[in-house]
């Protein structure tokens, strides 16, 4: 699958919010029940939610489109294109839809700070960090290559600020994630609770360095 990774603008919300929609529940383990997941999906991942996400200076999201423009394949080089606006800032005039009238097949969140969860801020041991919070690619695009050059992409606008590294959390039971994690530099360095619905979920806390 030909692929492009752009930092998401403004015009990105509700694509966003549908994509995170569609793609959260892969993640969870099988025992989640589906009222869990839906109002989960209902509290973080609406149009407003990601809106906010984009209006926010330590957070970059990057969106991962099936397709390329000619001369533009930056994702299966690592490369991100970036709107003239910046990293959150409004798409020209001519864009429509995704903004670039590209399928979206994954995305990707970082987000800038020390950690605010004490298990993580004791776990880590690279500062200053980066949160990699949220990581996902549709069902459908599984084992077509996406994953690997939007993570690719990610770490390159991670590493455009100055930090030294970068984790994420992961429920203990998505081996297939860790796998991939762990293929991409990130190891297992504590672990934190993550809550859905009303259950408590054991999460793998990852690290690894940026640069």
């Amino acid at each position: 699958m030909s692929l492009t990774t752009r930092i998401a603008t403004t015009l990105d919300a509700a694509v966003l919010s549908e994509l995170a929609g569609a793609t959260f529940a892969l993640a969870c383990p099988p025992h989640t029940t589906p009222e869990a997941i839906d109002a989960f999906i209902a509290e973080h991942f609406t149009q407003e939610r990601f809106a906010e996400h984009l209006a926010d200076p330590d957070c970059v999201i990057l969106i991962a489109e099936s397709g390329t423009d000619s001369g533009t394949d930056s994702g299966t080089e690592g490369g991100t294109e970036r709107g003239t606006e910046g990293e959150s800032g409004s798409a020209p005039d001519s864009a429509a839809g995704t903004g670039s009238g590209r399928p979206p097949v994954g995305y990707s969140l970082l987000l800038y700070g020390e950690p605010t969860d004490a298990d993580v801020a004791s776990s880590i041991s690279l500062r200053p960090t980066v949160q990699l919070s949220k990581f996902y690619t549709r069902a459908e695009a599984h084992g077509t290559g996406v994953a690997a050059p939007l993570m690719q992409a990610t770490l390159a606008e991670a590493a455009r600020r100055p930090v030294t590294g970068i984790w994420l959390g992961v429920n203990e039971e998505n081996t297939r994630a860790i796998r991939f994690y762990e293929k991409s530099g990130f190891a297992k360095v504590g672990r934190k609770h993550f809550l859905v619905g009303d259950r408590q979920e054991d999460d793998d806390v990852l690290e690894r360095p940026l640069g």
